[in-house]
């Protein structure tokens, strides 16, 4: 530590990454955490048990420390606090911007999330980009290679360290042959012609893998890894063109429920299913009649019933929270308890103007916009810069270091004012009266373009329509 302040170091990258998943998917992706890590359940017996990385997290605010230094090179060498720390980049693995190190002095391989006690996600339930799992396993070879003969310790983010040279060996190789096998066995399977869901159901681990602690399921899966890995080189089509366009699920939900004699017809069957423990198969048909008719509370009932029974047998903490708040959904409905708040003011502080001019444009209406044209400059000041807004097509493009002549409207303001407008702190018309924001040209265009943005809400439905 020096003049009172703390290092915090990070590979290059980190703070788009980070900042970005929240300004581009936050709503959708929170809500879908909430489900995930179990923030909707009951921590008992019957609820809430874990995340299966490892508790869960917690439901207030989630802050973010901007780094000071930033690791740019593979086999960058910094010494902290009298240790020598020798980073290995790794992105595309379980991070974009994923890195280990090695502590000289220890012996020690800090693994970041690369090597864990479990098989870990290549595709996060909560909703992610989908992660490359035979870079996952290269990269975790360089380190083997790079350490394996001298370190002593292994550790990761979420997990215990793992102590003696073999053991940090044999540690390493598992993980890295399991994230091999799911890479390369899903394209063998996928090159016989099986599609994403007949690999799933046909996948396996060698025993040598499969009893091993550190390949269990038990934040990752290897049904949802392996459909991942099929999406992530061949994407969602199958290839089937009966499947190339679907009828959403309303719609189809309603043809199905028709098709196999209604209602009554199928819960009949479903209910002989559910006493064979079909749970599966329960959820999956009973699903149809619920989002044909939302008021069914039998069906609603029975899918809920099934779920459970799922989640109580799911190895996968996220599978089981998954099962488990979909149950509470429809048996009560949507209820909004506290969740983790992921648009913290750290996170607003740290965006960058083109973070926030993305965000806009994806909280942009375009159907409502369509048919708008504007163009406008903004000055943030020395700090911020100068950048152009282009309104059209339904898209709001921004361009850096460039000033329109025609302008329909020039703002100023600086960047704390924005923050404070973003974190609902002020609004732009109380920033306006206090002289914090300037607004010269045609106000009542740039009031229209503000007209056009949705605002999201965090309780949408999941499980039901």
């Amino acid at each position: 530590m020096k003049s009172g302040k703390v290092k915090v170091y990070a590979p290059a990258g980190f703070m788009k990454e980070a900042v970005s998943e929240n300004i581009m998917a936050g709503n959708a992706m929170s809500r879908r955490a909430s489900y995930m890590y179990g923030n909707l359940l009951t921590p008992d017996a019957k609820g809430q048990v874990g995340a299966g990385l490892g508790t869960t997290t917690s439901a207030g605010t989630v802050t973010l420390i901007e780094p000071t230094h930033y690791i740019t090179e593979d086999g960058q060498k910094e010494v902290i606090d009298g240790l020598t720390y020798d980073f290995m980049m790794a992105p595309g693995s379980e991070a974009p911007s994923e890195m280990l190190w090695y502590v000289e002095e220890k012996k020690m391989i800090e693994a970041a999330e690369d090597v864990t006690h479990t098989l870990h996600n290549t595709y996060s339930l909560r909703g992610a980009k989908i992660r490359d799992p035979l870079a996952w396993s290269k990269y975790i070879n360089s380190a083997i290679e790079r350490w394996g003969d001298k370190a002593e310790i292994v550790m990761a983010q979420h997990h215990w360290p793992t102590w003696g040279n073999d053991n940090v060996v044999k540690l390493m190789k598992n993980q890295r042959d399991m994230y091999r096998y799911i890479n390369d066995q899903t394209l063998r399977m996928a090159n016989k012609g099986l599609t994403r869901d007949e690999i799933a159901a046909n996948f396996a681990l060698p025993d040598g893998l499969a009893k091993s602690w550190s390949s269990r399921g038990y934040y990752g899966s290897v049904s949802h890894d392996v459909k991942a890995t099929y999406v992530f080189y061949l994407g969602w089509f199958n290839g089937n063109p009966a499947t190339l366009d679907e009828l959403p699920p309303v719609d189809a939900a309603k043809k199905y429920v028709d098709y196999m004699g209604g209602a009554d017809a199928i819960m009949q069957k479903a209910k002989a299913d559910y006493a064979q423990g079909n749970y599966r198969w329960v959820a999956q048909v009973v699903s149809k009649v619920v989002f044909a008719d939302p008021t069914n509370k039998t069906a609603r009932s029975l899918e809920a019933d099934a779920l459970e029974q799922l989640g109580y047998q799911a190895e996968s903490g996220p599978w089981r929270n998954f099962y488990l708040t979909g149950a509470q959904e429809l048996r009560n409905g949507v209820q909004k308890l506290p969740t983790p708040n992921t648009a913290s003011p750290d996170t607003v502080r740290a965006m960058s103007p083109e973070m926030f001019f993305d965000f806009l444009g994806v909280h942009l209406n375009g159907v409502k916009a369509a048919n708008a044209k504007a163009v406008f400059n903004v000055d943030l000041g020395r700090e911020g810069g100068q950048y152009k807004l282009e309104l059209e097509n339904g898209v709001l493009n921004h361009t850096a270091n460039t000033v329109a002549k025609d302008a329909d409207a020039s703002i100023k303001l600086n960047r704390d004012t924005l923050n404070k407008i973003i974190l609902k702190e002020t609004t732009l018309k109380q920033a306006q009266q206090s002289g914090d924001v300037t607004i010269d040209g045609n106000e009542a265009k740039f009031n229209e373009m503000l007209s056009y943005l949705d605002t999201f809400d965090f309780w949408f439905n999941i499980v039901t329509p």
